[in-house]
């Protein structure tokens, strides 16, 4: 369990909180680049880290994200005129660039230098496979992009998706980095009969408790979780944790998936999730890896990796508007009783729609000081503390958190495998943890 201090700090992300400083050093994803279609077209709202902030893309393409009051006398922007290379207040037509700069002012005298003096609070966007990053950070220079395999793929094989998950940015991500769930909530109902003899998820379900080995990184840390697979062998689940708020989950076969997901805080309540990955939906190989995994089974695994059995909504321009689905609390995300008594160990369809369920159940930030931990979130337990380390380093000392100004220690994978027993899991996946197999 967590102290109540370090509950707060490791949960609180407002510009004045010292995770809040700590997030601010990196880049984070902040919206789709599909959410601004084009030049001049509607602002959008976005809520990030606690700050209410409007997105735009001016005439000549670029992305800003401005805040949301004008400078001027506080109308929100969000309801300006995005017309020829900047964002125009409708209250006085105060009118501001990407940068913050402010090109007009037009109820101020010809002879006026007002205009100069100001400046609104913008920050830097960049954007990158079908991602707009935001640097909400201290620096007059931004460091570089972090080197995320996911992020940097050809369009046609990238696939991008985001959906917003009412509660804490940290319970959120933590359900990535527990691997032992996956038995329950999503496989609960599965027997090891009814899955791909020899696959990865025979060996799931035989043996539902697996071993933990946990390693620091320089971007993080990364567990290694162990089954018993044939006589000498052992099935292996590596993932990662990157900092600040990155993960690579240990689906799929190591060395061969890539992905990245993202859990970005709006603000202390609620998380907008990013995903990256590839879409492997051509590869020749897919049927092939699809067995090795053990997703050539029965009915009962027709939720493996679809989407929510409920829709998503359309987006809406409030604040908390954007990639909502349709399964939530209210509905009990479609909670079927008769399908958990018959045929299904949760009852909600949809491994999202699951893990959505039982984050969000926890609250908008849980109470850490009531938790028992078992030796099954030892991963759990390890990022808490690499955070706490980082954000005190920070904050104390001034030191620069992992992973800022190293972008190239993003570039790693994740994923299973299958090892003899006595072999050394760090030194045996080193080449397919690097991209390099």
């Amino acid at each position: 369990m967590l102290s109540p201090q370090d509950n707060a700090i490791l949960t609180h992300v407002g510009p004045d909180t010292p995770m809040g400083k700590l997030f601010r050093q990196y880049w984070l994803p902040a919206l789709l680049s599909s959410e601004l279609p084009a030049p001049d077209c509607n602002p959008v709202r976005v809520l990030l880290l606690g700050e209410r902030l409007i997105a735009f893309r001016d005439t000549s393409g670029r992305v800003g994200l401005i805040q949301n009051h004008c400078p001027h006398r506080g109308a929100s922007l969000f309801y300006g005129r995005n017309e020829a290379g900047g964002l125009r207040c409708v209250y006085h037509g105060w009118k501001f660039d990407v940068a913050g700069r402010c090109l007009d002012m037009p109820n101020e005298p010809p002879e006026s230098d007002f205009k100069h003096k100001l400046k609104a609070r913008a920050y830097p966007c960049a954007e990158r496979g079908g991602i707009v990053w935001a640097y909400l950070g201290p620096r007059a220079t931004p460091p570089p992009l972090p080197d995320l395999e996911a992020n940097q793929l050809p369009p046609a094989r990238a696939r991008v998706s985001a959906f917003i998950r009412d509660c804490n940015w940290l319970q959120a991500l933590e359900g990535d980095i527990d691997t032992s769930h996956f038995s329950f909530l999503h496989l609960g109902s599965v027997t090891p009969e009814e899955v791909t003899p020899g696959s990865f998820l025979e060996y799931t379900l035989r043996d539902r408790a697996p071993r933990y080995a946990v390693v620091d990184t320089e971007y993080g840390c990364m567990y290694g979780a162990w089954r018993p697979a044939t006589p000498g062998h052992r099935y292996w689940r590596i993932a990662q944790f990157l900092f600040p708020c990155f993960t690579h989950i240990p689906t799929g076969v190591l060395g061969k998936k890539v992905e990245t997901r993202a859990w970005v805080p709006m603000d202390d309540h609620h998380t907008l999730f990013f995903s990256m990955e590839e879409d492997r939906s051509q590869d020749p190989n897919r049927e092939k890896t699809l067995v090795q995994e053990g997703y050539v089974m029965s009915r009962k695994m027709d939720n493996r990796d679809g989407p929510p059995l409920l829709p998503a909504l359309p987006n809406t321009s409030d604040w908390l508007g954007r990639f909502r689905t349709a399964a939530h609390t209210d509905n009990d995300y479609g909670l079927n009783r008769e399908r958990q008594r018959t045929t299904d160990y949760s009852g909600i369809f949809g491994i999202h729609t699951q893990d959505q369920a039982m984050t969000e159940s926890m609250g908008p930030i849980y109470d850490r000081t009531s938790e028992h931990l078992g030796s099954s979130d030892v991963m759990v337990i390890r990022v808490r503390r690499r955070l706490l380390g980082a954000v005190r380093h920070l904050v104390e000392e001034g030191t620069t958190p992992p992973g800022v100004d190293e972008p190239w220690v993003y570039r790693t994978r994740s994923g299973g495998v299958i090892l003899p027993e006595d072999a050394d899991w760090l030194q045996a996946t080193e080449a397919q943890r690097a991209g390099q197999t």
